[in-house]
């Protein structure tokens, strides 16, 4: 084993529990945002992705007032948030990026654990491919088919179960397993 979390030093240890205490509130943080505005369901998700573009029309020179009736109905729907292609281009390029960072900072967590080879391999491939499928299935949603938005919550659901289990392991490893030597 290349190193140890559970031999590590106490500094090391506080290092990785801070890590993924920080990202375990960004996932919390993240769901709820994922809650607000696509959803977790193929049929939400389908439609923030594969519904209309936006527009974004400049206010104008001078106020407008436009009234409408609005029945009781009206208000039990859910808003849509629907993400144009400007807007996906901008949030791949920001998250893809950011997905592989983390991925890349629990998968040297793994690494510290006591598993099997396959176990890690697929632990790190699970931590990769995960935000993969969860973009994968957002440009597929509004390019391809609303079929596709399932890969969305799939990839979307992995990265969570993704970091949950190197949280759980990690947690157990450093601070409630006894010390080897």
């Amino acid at each position: 084993m290349l190193y140890d979390l559970r031999r590590a030093a106490l500094p090391i240890k506080w290092l990785v529990t801070c890590l993924l205490a920080t990202l375990g509130l960004s996932y919390l943080f993240g769901a709820l945002m994922v809650s607000l505005y696509a959803g977790f369901t193929p049929q939400r998700v389908a439609a923030t992705y594969a519904g209309p573009e936006m527009s974004m029309r400049m206010p104008p020179e001078t106020t407008m007032v436009v009234e409408h009736p609005i029945t009781r109905a009206d208000f039990a729907q859910p808003e849509v948030h629907a993400v144009d292609t400007s807007l996906l281009i901008q949030d791949t390029h920001v998250h893809v990026p950011m997905y592989g960072i983390i991925a890349a900072a629990l998968s040297v967590v793994v690494v510290g654990l006591p598993l099997r080879r396959g176990w890690a391999l697929g632990l790190i491939t699970l931590l990769f491919a995960a935000p993969w499928l969860d973009f994968a299935g957002m440009w597929l949603t509004k390019f391809a088919s609303a079929r596709f938005a399932i890969l969305t919550l799939i990839g979307g659901w992995a990265m969570a179960a993704g970091y949950v289990v190197v949280a759980v392991l990690a947690v157990r490893h450093m601070w409630l397993s006894p010390e080897r030597n």
